[in-house]
């Protein structure tokens, strides 16, 4: 598809510097700017790259005013990060506007499915499945009995929801991702041999939840693993049996959280943080990569280290463990003159 720099600046509320009716069909970054391609310019450092490219469309601030002549037309806004981040939610959807049955698939015949769906070829839609309107079921997609997926919600293809799901509107999981799969409860018995434990509860996903590829989010022993609103999940996170993660709260790869902790709202938590179970995080609490966290944490604390503790704390001792072959050496040399010193006094 092509658009001309009038119909983006519309799009966007900017105004155009150059030719209003140059027409762009990709989008580039600017350092790769060529003829027909649409960019944006934000960091000052990248600005020669405007001098010494192509680009045919670049999207700036308000505030920017070039140092010498561009070949580019510019479309000046509020904000270009902002603006080509709408540009690119823009195209993500024109992209991805599908429609329609692809052949074959298996649909029961209690599913109820709204209008303008999407469900691609191989995908499995089970016994009394409830499908919002403007839902899209990408390839190979797995939806098990009695699963609810809101309104505008998209499944990449290879997902795998189990029975009882409940997703909300305006959700994203991406390929890979298995949802309410068994919790890990397993009791040993008198032989010292270990027996599943029945999780018979489901996992209930809120609205504008996106999760990433290859995630596992497991349903609960009894009641409901609860993803609330906004909350956004990185590629291969573990989400085990009657965790609760608060609204917005973001967390990045390779986390993994044991069964029924409960995370608070508006969370940012770094990657390959580990989570023992049963412990409560509060609100706006900053955990920093690769942290252990063993126990509870108020709100707004920011942790970091393994078992993790206060952000100052750590940092304090940092320069320590930095320091410690000096004050290991220190030390010795101590210790030597000590002795030395002991043996002048008793000869």
């Amino acid at each position: 598809m092509k658009f001309t720099a009038q119909q983006i600046a519309d799009i966007l509320e900017g105004d155009v510097v150059g030719n209003p009716n140059v027409e762009v069909s990709k989008l580039s970054k600017i350092e790769e700017g060529e003829i027909g391609s649409l960019t944006f310019l934000s960091n000052p450092k990248y600005n020669s790259f405007l001098y010494s490219k192509n680009a045919s469309i670049v999207i700036v601030d308000k505030a920017f005013t070039p140092e010498k002549e561009v070949s580019s037309t510019l479309i000046k806004v509020e904000s270009a990060y902002e603006a080509f981040s709408k540009i690119l939610e823009f195209y993500n959807e024109v992209k991805n506007n599908k429609s329609g049955r692809e052949m074959p698939n298996f649909i029961a015949d209690s599913a109820k499915i709204g209008e303008n769906e999407y469900i691609g070829a191989f995908a499995y839609i089970g016994e009394n499945v409830v499908l919002g309107e403007n839902v899209k079921i990408y390839p190979n997609t797995y939806v098990g009995d009695n699963s609810v997926i809101g309104d505008n919600s998209v499944i990449f293809s290879g997902v795998k929801i189990y029975s009882e799901t409940i997703i909300g509107k305006n959700c994203k999981i991406h390929s890979g991702t298995v949802i309410g799969a068994d919790g890990f409860g397993f009791a040993p018995n008198k032989n010292g041999e270990y027996t599943a434990i029945p999780q018979i509860g489901n996992v209930i996903i809120k609205d504008n939840v996106d999760i990433g590829s290859a995630c596992t989010i497991d349903r609960a022993t009894m009641g409901s693993t609860i993803i609330w609103d906004g909350v956004k999940l990185d590629n291969q996170i573990q989400v085990a049996h009657n965790v609760e993660i608060g609204k917005n709260t973001v967390i990045a790869s390779q986390t993994g959280i044991a069964g029924s902790s409960k995370i608070g709202e508006n969370c940012m938590i770094g990657g390959q943080v580990g989570f023992v179970g049963h412990i409560t995080i509060g609100n706006n609490v900053k955990i920093l990569a690769q942290a252990g966290i063993s126990k509870n944490l108020k709100d707004n604390e920011i942790v970091n280290g393994s078992p993790a503790f206060k952000i100052q704390d750590y940092n304090r001792s940092s320069v320590y463990f930095r320091n410690l072959p000096k004050m290991a050496s220190k030390i010795n040399n101590i210790e030597k003159e000590l002795k030395t010193q002991k043996q002048i006094i008793n000869e």
